[in-house]
């Protein structure tokens, strides 16, 4: 099956990386590298520079606390910021070899972990950057470092070819490591946007089958009718032919019979190719994705328009499978937790699309705050949560994936303080989810670029049939 480019569009991937994953990894380097230089100097005897050691590693410690409380656990680091982040481990890395003897310390192995993270989740480009920071300043802690020396003043160190040998195998390591990494790497997100383009394909075309299916049905309802009003219309016919102004209404009565069976029979085909389901206002898209949970007990309140001064006609945007069930999933999600009421806002300006859902429920608990959109977790406070309900947090880990490979940037808050516990019936205090696009990234343009959508493949059933007057 061959899926278009301009149906499918590619998907945006999601920042890769977790904050958390780099936290967890810091604190395990902090610990080995405090446990070395403690076995060093008890056991071995080393003079180490304790001070500038305890420095650079304490320099690691104040990172990590400033991580851990200003962002939450499940923040996806952009590349720049995972970059920043291997950068400066690479540093304090070498910056403790630098103190603790050079390639001498058999830890020097250490600085390929750095490299090899960023071949798994970062770009090529950024990673032959790192690379090459990495194998500079290794040579540089190979020629100029402390050397590492004991209570006697005796100097431990490699003979000076072992020492060169050392090198070589990092560099190499380096080399080897980043460019396997990244080759597996690269094969795995091709073979997974591959497989996300085609669950997309399948699920348009599982629609496409759906109106194939009601078509068919349609027709074969309307068959008989239509052949029955053919028949009487012939028959009148043959009767009336000496009555000539009664004779023209009767034939176009046939032909409109006959134009309506021909419509049933190429709205299948046609469908497929109308680019009105492929575009569509982004109010029309909300409804929609909305629509099955409007009948569930639960008012749903839309508000849609523009922000400040910006063009008042709502700009049209893809209807894309994943924004379509992201919303839905959403908008279910609210409905679920909602005392009442839900509101669906939507609001654009000339750079943004911004959809905003709130509830009047509890809202989410402020334990669970900082992983929302991770799975099997607990999304809102116990009280909020309705009788049999069991939910795992799927549905919300699956919108915010779904809206941010549509290019979503998705934000969670609560409408109200958390020390404010009672809930209050058609007020806006619940949870508040928003999901903001860029026009470019959601498929919208300025209204002074909206061009026509174009000629749809024709209906193969003549022209139209003109009114009788009279």
């Amino acid at each position: 099956m061959t899926v278009e480019t301009d149906l499918v569009p590619r998907p945006i991937r999601s920042n890769l990386v977790r904050l958390r994953t780099l936290i967890v990894l810091r604190w395990f380097a902090i610990c080995g590298q405090l446990a070395a230089i403690t076995v060093a100097q008890r056991m071995f005897d080393l003079d180490l520079n304790l001070g500038l050691c305890f420095l650079a590693i304490g320099a690691s410690i104040v990172a990590n606390l400033i991580a851990v409380f200003v962002f939450p656990e499940n923040k996806r680091l952009s590349e720049n910021q995972v970059a920043g982040m291997l950068m400066f481990d690479i540093a304090q890395l070498v910056f403790l070899l630098f103190l603790t003897g050079g390639l001498n310390n058999p830890f020097a192995l250490l600085v390929l972990a750095p490299v090899t993270i960023s071949a798994t989740t970062l770009t090529t480009r950024t990673t032959a950057i790192l690379g090459v920071i990495t194998i500079g300043l290794i040579s540089f802690v190979a020629l100029w470092h402390l050397p590492l020396r004991t209570d006697m003043g005796f100097i431990m160190r490699m003979p000076q070819d072992f020492v060169w040998g050392f090198w070589i195998a990092i560099v190499i390591g380096v080399i080897f490591l980043g460019v396997y990494a990244g080759r597996v790497t690269t094969e795995v997100h091709a073979m997974s946007d591959a497989l996300a383009a085609t669950q997309m394909a399948l699920a348009r075309e599982q629609k496409l089958t759906d109106l194939g299916g009601v078509v068919a049905a349609a027709a074969h309802e309307f068959g008989t009718p239509l052949a029955t009003i053919k028949l009487v219309s012939s028959e009148l016919a043959e009767e009336l032919k000496d009555r000539p102004e009664l004779l023209e209404d009767i034939e176009l009565i046939r032909e409109q019979a006959d134009r309506c069976r021909d419509i049933l029979r190429s709205m299948g085909q046609a469908g497929k190719d109308d680019l009105h389901m492929r575009h569509a206002p982004v109010g029309a898209v909300v409804r929609e994705a909305a629509e099955p949970h409007a009948q569930r007990g639960k008012d749903l309140h839309y508000d849609i328009a523009p922000s400040g001064g910006s063009d008042p006609r709502q700009p049209v945007i893809d209807r894309r499978p994943e924004i379509i069930h992201g919303i839905r999933n959403l908008v279910q999600n609210a409905v679920d937790f909602a005392t009442a009421n839900v509101w669906v806002d939507v609001f654009w300006d000339d750079q943004e699309i911004t959809i905003r859902i709130v509830d009047d429920g509890s809202g989410f608990s402020s334990q669970m705050m900082g992983r929302i959109g991770d799975p099997y977790v607990s999304r809102r406070r116990p009280s909020s949560r309705r009788p049999g309900y069991d939910g795992m947090g799927l549905g919300l880990f699956i919108a915010k994936t779904l809206l941010e490979r549509s290019g979503a940037e998705m934000t969670f808050a609560n409408g109200r303080e958390p020390f404010e516990e009672a809930a209050v019936a058609g007020t806006r205090g619940g949870a508040i989810v928003e999901a903001k696009w860029t026009r470019e990234r959601i498929g919208a343009t300025g209204q002074a670029d909206r061009v026509a959508l174009g000629e749809n493949i024709p209906f193969p059933i003549g022209t139209e049939a003109p009114l009788k007057e009279g």
